[in-house]
């Protein structure tokens, strides 16, 4: 399908997808089995310079905007969502800056995450504390030229690896959502360390940590706009990075799709192809729509957040619904279509099922999702 991207769009995804089948194709069984991060590739995306691709000029990026970060993440994930991951959390990380931060924060890290030197990485959700923002725990207390941040964080991507964290604590339990605020913290800080690392079912190469803080001191300039603004901050920040989610599960869905028309065609039955047979035919072609159909929403949405609109949670949280209900559908079909070779770790599109899982968890649940939703449905009518 013609979606009409800009030349510089063209550009962007074709290097994305090269790299993808080059160089992520060849290291993405071996990334998933072993869990190994990959730093070599996010090296190759910074050689590239695909790491500034949503980064304003003013600080070394390329200027795009969404678009231009989901059509990376998307060509990453048609061969392992654990790279495309790995890349889209320092986006995750970053935007918190791009949208809320001070110029003297702007220039300080922009810059140094457009050139792939910093990875990023978002740290909010807690043990008790998933889709419900409102009940985090971490503290933070002013003292000084410093506040002191005490508690812990879980499930946070690139946790362990990232240079830079921007990490959400309570300064003021008596005002609720009200009294959070956001702060970078970087990898070094005193009394800030890296917990478990989490053994997952998919995005394997992916790392996922706790963090833990026991009196880490955050200099004051780091907070990221004013105290009480964290719930805003993070909500807008989703609001940009749920359609990047969709691309993710849009690139698993394609990657899927791909190995099992050419298994289709290839593996022979009775005599003839896969391929030739009605049912397999009609699998094959929901895969199509249903793979248009979340592109289609995944580009309309992003559009509409690179035009400046104010108001899109609606559509990000559509896009991201729908695109991770596609991926599931998609790659439990294509393991289905190729039967015994699909179930096991030989083909890929096992991999595939097990990383499309997690598109309908993170970033918010896709029940939180459908909540968001209907909550901006009902009250535009």
């Amino acid at each position: 399908m013609e979606y009409f991207l800009s030349e510089e769009q063209k550009i962007i995804k074709s290097l994305a997808k090269r790299i993808s089948d080059e160089y992520v194709s060849k290291v993405a069984i071996k990334y998933d089995k072993e869990g190994i991060f990959p730093r070599d590739i996010l090296d190759l995306l910074a050689y590239t310079e695909l790491t500034g691709v949503y980064i304003p000029k003013e600080y070394g990026g390329f200027g795009g905007g969404v678009m231009e970060m989901c059509l990376v993440v998307e060509e990453l994930s048609r061969n392992c969502a654990g790279v495309a991951v790995s890349y889209a959390a320092t986006a995750l990380g970053a935007y918190p800056i791009i949208l809320y931060g001070k110029e003297e924060q702007k220039k300080k890290y922009l810059p140094k995450i457009a050139k792939g030197e910093l990875i990023a990485a978002f740290a909010l959700t807690e043990a008790d504390a998933g889709s419900d923002v409102s009940s985090i725990k971490t503290t933070a207390e002013k003292k000084g030229d410093y506040y002191i941040l005490n508690g812990s964080k879980h499930w946070i991507t690139n946790g362990g690896e990232a240079d830079v964290y921007v990490v959400f604590a309570v300064t003021d339990k008596s005002k609720g959502p009200r009294g959070i605020s956001a702060f970078i913290v970087e990898k070094g800080y005193e009394g800030f360390y890296c917990g478990k690392k989490e053994d997952k079912m998919g995005i394997r190469s992916s790392s996922t940590t706790e963090l833990i803080f026991e009196d880490c001191k955050v200099p004051k300039e780091n907070l990221l706009g004013r105290e009480g603004t964290g719930f805003i901050i993070a909500m807008k920040t989703f609001d940009r990075t749920r359609p990047g989610v969709a691309a993710m599960a849009v690139g698993i869905a394609q990657g899927a799709y791909e190995h099992a028309i050419r298994y289709a065609k290839e593996r022979v039955q009775f005599g003839q192809p896969l391929s030739s047979f009605q049912a397999i035919q009609h699998m094959l072609a929901d895969m199509y729509i249903n793979i248009e159909a979340a592109r289609s929403l995944l580009y309309s949405t992003c559009r509409m957040i690179d035009s400046g609109a104010k108001d899109f949670s609606k559509e990000s949280s559509a896009c991201k619904v729908f695109a991770s209900d596609v991926a599931m559908k998609v790659t439990t079909d294509a393991v289905q279509i190729m039967g015994g070779n699909g179930y096991v770790k030989d083909y890929p599109v096992e991999k595939m099922m097990r990383d499309a899982k997690v598109t309908q968890i993170f970033e918010g649940a896709n029940q939180i999702q459908r909540n968001i939703i209907a909550s901006e449905i009902i009250k535009e009518y």
